[in-house]
């Protein structure tokens, strides 16, 4: 089986994320006059494929993109689980018209709560990605063996190209207070928390429902993603690029190669309404 490594040779990785970089470098003329031409590119072949497409409409990000669009003649709707928001974030969409959904149908008919799925589950701690590895830890199998010794160690398996301090590994802070599901086999002395963790909340309160009404409406999404701010995508945007149509997966993010200075200009650019959680748009001494 192919690894990790050899994936990324085979596709020329290397060179796709260094390009990307050159984008990213860019000043903020051309990169808005990209996403304008990546956006309209998404539409054309959705077309072709008779694909729908919609916007992920969040926080201010996914605002700027849903007005993005429609400055640019793209009339995408917008879709979103506003009530997980904050309020001031649920009245800007109120009043750009954001159709609101809700969390996804539990297998008696009755929809999820929050605190339904902490009871069962777990809880979301630090962020998603950390939560899962957390998961991962306290419900071992065979079958995840590999993975649980990366995300202690850092040292992958076959198909992680038997990496050394792969980026697998969870930080050390949170090892030392999540990791001793793991002590047994791996020799380390790390806590158990007194109580369950889990990612599965952000999947049954907010993705599940925003996948459920794409595959009705037979719809892709437009995503306010920047590789600039990390996180898990950040290497997926810098190989695949704004669009990306895969065999289980669609979408567009214009902004990839966005910087936060970019999305903020942006949003001054287009006078989006600013939720109050994230107070004003302020310029310092030097412009920025």
């Amino acid at each position: 089986m192919e690894n990790v490594l050899e994936k990324m040779e085979r596709i020329d990785g290397k060179r796709k994320i260094a390009d990307f970089i050159v984008k990213q470098k860019m000043d903020y003329g051309f990169k808005v006059k990209y996403a304008t031409i990546r956006a309209r590119e998404f539409v054309r072949e959705c077309d072709m494929r008779d694909l729908n497409y919609h916007v992920s409409v969040g926080g201010l990000d996914s605002i700027t993109l849903f007005l993005f669009l429609k400055s640019i003649g793209i009339d995408a709707p917008g879709i979103s689980v506003s009530y997980l928001e904050d309020l001031s974030i649920q009245r800007i969409h109120k009043q750009l018209g954001i159709e609101r959904l809700v969390s996804a149908v539990k297998p008696d008919g009755t929809r999820w709560t929050k605190p339904q799925i902490i009871q069962e589950f777990g809880f979301p701690v630090l962020s998603k990605e950390i939560a899962a590895k957390i998961e991962t830890l306290a419900n071992p199998t065979e079958k995840n063996k590999t993975v649980r010794h990366a995300i202690i160690t850092g040292e992958t398996g076959e198909y992680g190209g038997f990496q050394k301090n792969s980026r697998m590994k969870m930080s050390q802070k949170w090892l030392e207070k999540f990791g001793g599901y793991a002590n047994d086999y791996e020799g380390t002395n790390y806590q158990i928390p007194n109580f369950k963790v889990s990612s599965k909340c952000c999947y049954y309160l907010k993705e599940k429902p925003c996948d459920d009404w794409a595959k009705e409406h037979n719809s892709v999404p437009f995503l306010g993603l920047m590789a600039s701010e990390g996180g898990r995508r950040a290497k997926s945007l810098m190989i695949n690029g704004c669009n990306y149509f895969g065999k289980s997966t669609i979408r567009s993010a214009p902004f990839a190669i966005f910087s936060r200075q970019d999305l903020l200009q942006l949003a001054l650019d287009l006078n989006v309404p600013v939720p109050e959680i994230y107070g004003t748009i302020e310029r310092d001494e030097d412009g920025n």
